[in-house]
């Protein structure tokens, strides 16, 4: 869960999936709409993720309940999460992630800063669900 559910929430949600296919029922959200930006769809690509028909959506627009685990990556996802799961065992982390929208300069730096948010979210998802590669051979 975070802001908009354009960039950071997307982008894990994506990550994880990848990482640990129907291993792990995940769904992202937002405190508010927010739109589809190209930028997370780029560097989504980069890793081979298409998110490209990913449309943002709110906590109240999942239809949802049953949850074990809400990861925020905002502030004002995380106080929204407790607000909206204090009545269930749910487990709620915070994992304050920064916001690369905020990113100036030219489009390869702005691709950067998303970059580093992607690959900073693939790292604690990698080590928060103990990921390991798969043996070759």
């Amino acid at each position: 869960m975070c802001g908009m559910n354009a960039v950071r929430s997307p982008m894990a949600a994506f990550i994880t999936c990848q990482l640990f296919p129907q291993q792990i029922y995940v769904r992202s959200c937002g405190v508010r709409d927010g739109e589809p930006d190209p930028f997370v769809e780029a560097v989504m690509q980069e890793i081979g993720c298409d998110i490209s028909k990913h449309r943002p959506q709110t906590f109240e627009d999942l239809d949802e309940s049953g949850f074990d685990l809400v990861i925020t990556l905002a502030p004002e996802a995380h106080h929204k999460a407790l607000e909206m799961t204090r009545t269930e065992a749910v487990d709620v982390e915070y994992w304050p992630t920064p916001d690369p929208t905020v990113a100036t300069g030219s489009r390869e730096q702005i691709l950067d800063s998303y970059r580093q948010v992607r690959d900073l979210l693939m790292a604690r998802i990698k080590k928060r669900f103990g990921w390991s590669p798969a043996p070759s051979g």
